[in-house]
């Protein structure tokens, strides 16, 4: 068996983008209340800046379910060859980006929104991957 099993490029996205997630859920759960105040200050021009804990809240456990599924799915390429959670874990991840990326359009953030893509781009080479 090799290294980073028959699918290395399919594991190294999954396993930069659980890196990625697992910090971002860690930094919000370990410090809520400054995540909070420094998303709705990011948002105070926006017609997101009353809602922003119930979306971080939002964001926070969709970061984690995408987390968890791709560890799994980490796992199963790894040990069994099954792409399906692993795929699921990506798709929620692209899915939690678009999200972000609609709140930083609507906060006027363009560099901010400009980088998101980069992000989902590497999502998506991972959806395509293990779709083939």
């Amino acid at each position: 068996m090799k290294f980073l099993s028959n699918h290395p490029t399919e594991i190294l996205i999954l396993i930069f983008l659980i890196i990625t997630y697992v910090i971002s859920a860690i930094e919000k759960i370990s410090d809520w209340k400054g995540s909070v105040t420094y998303i709705t200050e990011h948002f105070k021009n926006s017609p997101l800046k009353k809602s922003v804990p119930f979306l971080l809240a939002i964001l926070l456990i969709i970061e984690i379910i995408a987390s968890v599924l791709m560890i799994i799915g980490v796992y199963q390429i790894y040990t069994l060859g099954l792409k399906e959670i692993a795929l699921l874990g990506l798709e929620l991840s692209a899915v939690s980006i678009i999200f972000m990326l609609i709140g930083q359009r609507l906060a006027k953030d363009y560099p901010g929104a400009m980088s998101l893509g980069v992000y989902f781009i590497i999502t998506l080479c991972g959806v395509y991957l293990l779709n083939s």
